[in-house]
């Protein structure tokens, strides 16, 4: 018995300590050089002669084993202001640019890159990346922890430099990052940091450390550490002052008194204040947001609302400590609740956010807003507070308070409350998490069954990947700044809508098999379950079983197969097809659909997307394609065509329908500094055409020049509906 107790604790030392190893074993030391560096490219200055180098990288996908076939050398230096970098990235010439297109995600991974990763607090929580694709196209990001993996936000931007030249043999890639870019203490001596190369003429991606390849390259607890000759100073320069001036014209066709365009102008500010070197205040006052992209339209079959992500820059610097509680589709908190409702723009008066550490292990965010009256909605203030407490190694205790308090004469009284407390356990080695939450409403009626509780969590293993989510949803659960849609069902026969609160259940599981040659990367079957309980032992609400089998091919091409099985017990008369049709009865539905995706290689120039899906939908049918066109004349130009049909037959009254959903995008970049995006879709489910263009000047580092141009047509006769067309100008000022 001992000998199996001591075995089962060494085991268990081990795992907990696997972590560890990477941070211990990959260590690398920074010098300080007095000079600053020249951000050209060039391999050969002088500066990084005595700079000790990374001479190679480990390979980390599709293999997690062995050194990366092309050779990748880096040198970290840095002086007083910048922290700098230089990666020489060797290869066959062979280079894939996606785009030349700053913070794009797919034009970053799927070209050949160079990818920057730090942990400053070194508290394996949050970060920051820095990467370059080998056209020179710039993207940042903030990395946090939720749930077992670091995911990152793009959409975070800030200044720094880089520089790329490309040769026969080998690319350079040359970087300098302000200190007072970054959120860090100044008397840490050790931060977390890693390197990824994406080389995509052998479609493997390698890294400086060592670690499974089930982790992304990203992953803030398997980085290294960089050695600080001495701890970095706190940057100079608090304050960063962004002031725009905007301005256009904009007309309502169907607005009868509406004869002519109405111009407008508007000035604002935004600014950033650096209170600590790892705590930041973000202000703004009259905020625009008219630079911000358009939501692509979507064909919605469902009983709920779809899911938008926050565009707007003042919502996103550590938008994590607000936004990473709750659950699949149940978050407390969703910053794009203010300031716009049903899809119009309320204009926002002014707000603040101060978020960041204020200890190596606690991070706070607080946030206020408030909003101008707008036709029949009062003055809105918004309020939210939160706190991440890291306790044990990797685990946080994280809490939330969330307040809008309407005044004025419109008020009558109007507020709405939401607090929560979640323990998020996370294992030393990443392989195991489990959130446990607990969150409530608050309203003026003081209504009961007001609560969200539950847990959640995933098993992140090599082969065998594993998730659960267990939740409780009172119907009175209102989330007025969050996302809870499932709550709220919209009677037909009646038009009002019922809040109906459940219990959802959702267990699923991955397998992978990686074959050691052969065309295959890697292939395996999922499967994920969906069972949603009417509360207090009312029975099923809703059920829904899927399977698949995914193939992912060595270039870079892919196939999957699925079938779904599900059962509903429609709660209330629901209009699955539109006003025009006899809305299906309260009643019990049992229907499955098979679908197949591919995807060709992504490497080409000429590439495809097409899904097919057909089985049976509530009572009926339906049959349903979608096809994706990209051509890309690299590396300027991204042009797409996608054209998704849905074909739905239902018996009699209930109706059928043939929705077309029509998009193309046109993405050119006249340099790494200078683009236009444009898109037109049909959705003939809104009943609405879209034209939408946007150029983009970045004409000194976060200093844009933006030229919008919209429209809106009717379907039937192309009608104009509206127009808008409006410029934007920022400029980044240092004090």
């Amino acid at each position: 018995m001992s000998k199996l107790l001591s075995f089962v604790f060494s085991f268990l030392l081990v795992f907990l300590l696997a972590a560890q190893e990477t941070r211990q074993s990959f260590r690398y030391s920074i010098n300080k050089v007095e000079a600053p560096i020249q951000i050209d490219g060039n391999e050969n200055d002088e500066a990084w002669t005595n700079i000790n180098h990374i001479p190679n990288f480990i390979n980390h996908w599709p293999v997690d084993s062995g050194q990366a076939d092309a050779l990748t050398h880096v040198k970290v230096t840095y002086d007083d202001e910048f922290l700098y970098v230089l990666a020489i990235c060797y290869d066959n010439g062979n280079r894939v640019v996606q785009s030349l297109r700053r913070d794009d995600d797919d034009g970053h991974w799927n070209s050949d890159n160079f990818t920057f990763v730090i942990d400053p607090m070194n508290n394996k929580q949050n970060g920051f990346m820095f990467g370059v694709n080998a056209g020179g196209s710039q993207i940042e990001a903030q990395l946090n922890v939720n749930g077992p993996r670091t995911r990152y936000d793009q959409n975070w931007d800030n200044k720094w430099y880089s520089t790329v030249k490309s040769y026969a043999d080998h690319w350079t890639v040359e970087m300098a990052i302000p200190f007072k870019t970054l959120r860090y203490t100044p008397n840490q001596s050790e931060w977390g940091v890693n390197f990824i190369r994406g080389d995509m003429e052998r479609n493997v991606y390698s890294t400086w450390t060592q670690f499974p390849l089930n982790y992304g390259g990203i992953d803030l607890n398997f980085m290294g550490t960089l050695d600080w000759d001495e701890s970095p100073k706190k940057a100079s320069g608090k304050v960063v002052l962004i002031p725009y001036l905007s301005g256009g014209t904009q007309r309502d066709f169907e607005e009868e008194e509406q004869r002519s365009y109405d111009k407008s102008s508007d000035v604002g500010l935004d600014a950033k204040v650096a209170i600590t070197g790892s705590l930041n205040l973000d202000l703004t006052v009259n905020p625009d947001f008219s630079n911000v992209d358009v939501d692509q339209q979507v064909t919605n079959l469902s009983r709920f609302s779809i899911f938008f992500p926050e565009r707007r820059n003042f919502f996103l610097e550590n938008g994590d400590i607000f936004s990473n509680f709750g659950s699949w589709q149940i978050s407390p908190f969703f910053s794009r609740r203010i300031g716009l409702i049903d899809g119009e723009q309320v204009p926002i008066l002014y707000g603040a956010r101060l978020t960041g550490n204020v200890s190596q292990k606690t991070r706070i965010g607080v946030l206020n807003v408030q909003t101008n009256e707008f036709d029949s909605i009062a003055t809105q203030n918004y309020s939210v507070a939160a706190v991440h407490q890291q306790v044990l190694d990797r685990s946080v205790i994280k809490a939330i308070f969330i307040n809008r308090e309407a005044s004025g004469n419109l008020a009558e009284g109007q507020f709405a409350r939401n607090g929560g407390l979640e323990f998020a356990y996370l294992s030393n080695n990443g392989k195991f998490g489990n959130t446990v939450r607990y969150h409530t409403a608050f309203t003026p009626e003081d209504l009961g069954n007001n609560h969200f509780y539950g847990f959640s969590g995933n098993y992140n293993g090599r082969k065998l990947r594993a998730g659960w989510t267990f939740d409780v949803v009172g119907e009175n659960y209102i989330t007025e700044l969050g996302f809870n849609p499932r709550i709220e069902n919209y009677n037909a026969v009646t038009e009002e809508t019922e809040r109906r609160g459940y219990t959802r259940i959702n267990p699923w599981t991955v397998y992978r098999f990686f074959p050691k040659s052969g065309v295959i990367n890697q292939h395996g079957p999922r499967t994920w379950h969906m069972v949603w309980l009417n509360p207090d032992g009312g029975g099923l609400n809703e059920r829904s079983h899927g399977y698949a089998y995914d193939f992912d091919f060595k270039n870079t091409s892919s196939i999957n197969f699925q079938a779904q099985d599900r059962e509903v017990n429609l709660p209330v008369p629901t209009s699955l097809l539109g006003d025009d049709f006899t809305p299906l009865p309260v009643g019990n539905y049992h229907f499955a659909t098979y679908w197949i995706n591919y995807n060709t290689d992504r490497r080409k120039k000429l590439g495809l997307n097409f899904r097919v899906q057909y089985g049976e939908f509530f009572n009926g049918e339906r049959w349903n394609s979608a096809t994706t066109l990209n051509f890309r004349t690299q590396p300027w130009g991204n042009f797409s065509i996608t054209y998704n049909y849905n074909k739905v037959n239902l018996p009699g009254e209930f109706g059928q329908a043939n929705l077309h959903l029509f998009r193309t995008n046109a993405q050119i970049s006249f340099s790494n500094s200078m683009f236009l995006t444009s898109a037109i879709q049909f959705n003939s489910q809104s009943e609405n055409y879209n034209f939408f263009t946007r150029f983009q000047w970045r004409y000194r580092p976060m200093s844009d020049l933006f030229i919008v141009y919209t429209d809106n047509y009717e379907m039937d006769n192309l009608g104009l509906k509206n127009r808008q067309v409006v410029f934007k100008l920022t400029y980044w000022l240092n004090l």
